[in-house]
């Protein structure tokens, strides 16, 4: 090989060795980024040059004085007359007034006449929203077949009561002749318990026509056959002691 030839590649090997090492140089070198240089001298930012980032606060009673800024709260004034604002509490929405139940006045032992009128010695009292089955009622069941409807009613209605107190809504318990008003047993409405189960009927404008009309639907009570058919009949229920008011 010439020594001219030599020579050239070797220079050219030292170049390409040289070059490698400048820019190994320059990517190993570290910028910190919070480093801003000089100022400009006309008071604005240096060009290429960042501001930093505000650091968060360790001041745990500056962070809970801290709160959200609106685009509309910012023209809210801080005070007014020297004083500082008071943040005022929402007024609370007001509670509807609860509705305060009648008390009933209790009456021990009532005595079923017939379905829908109660005895207590020689008072009585005819329950509201029906009208009374009277005990000699005679019904005519879908085939023409005649039954003692009245007397079952008031069998089966004596059967439900079985002399338990019953809750009224009267104002005393010192009434005389005969008074209309509605009575439970518990929770259970009386009136409506004949009227479901169709030992009686609801009167004009009651609230208890719709169950009236279901009950005749179904055909329950005195709107469908004689219970008693192939059934054994039960022996009379004996009569209630007198009223013990």
């Amino acid at each position: 090989m010439r020594p001219a030839a030599i020579l050239t590649a070797v220079a050219g090997i030292g170049v390409v060795v040289g070059l490698i090492g400048a820019g190994g140089q320059r990517l190993g070198r570290t910028v910190d980024p919070n480093q801003t240089s000089e100022p400009a001298p006309d008071g604005g930012q240096a060009e290429g040059t960042t501001t930093p980032a505000p650091q968060p606060t360790t001041n745990p009673q500056a962070s809970m004085n801290a709160r959200a800024i609106d685009a509309a709260s910012q023209f809210y004034p801080a005070a007014v007359d020297g004083k500082p604002l008071e943040r005022v509490a929402a007024p609370e929405p007001e509670k509807p007034k609860a509705t305060e139940e009648k008390e009933g006045m209790n009456l021990p032992r009532p005595v079923a006449e017939s379905a829908g009128v109660l005895g207590f010695g020689a008072r009585r009292l005819q329950l509201a929203g029906i009208i009374p089955t009277p005990a000699d009622k005679i019904c005519t069941d879908p085939s023409g077949v005649e039954w003692p409807c009245g007397m079952l009613a008031k069998t089966n209605f004596r059967l439900f009561l079985r002399l338990r107190t019953v809750s009224c809504d009267l104002d005393s318990a010192d009434w005389s002749g005969t008074v209309t008003t509605s009575c439970k047993i518990g929770t259970q409405d009386l009136s409506q318990w004949l009227v479901e189960t169709g030992w009686a009927d609801a009167a004009d404008g009651s609230a208890l026509v719709e169950a009236g009309t279901k009950a005749k639907q179904d055909q329950k009570g005195l709107h469908g056959e004689d219970p008693r058919k192939g059934v054994p009949v039960p022996d009379p229920l004996p009569d209630e002691p007198a009223d013990p008011l």
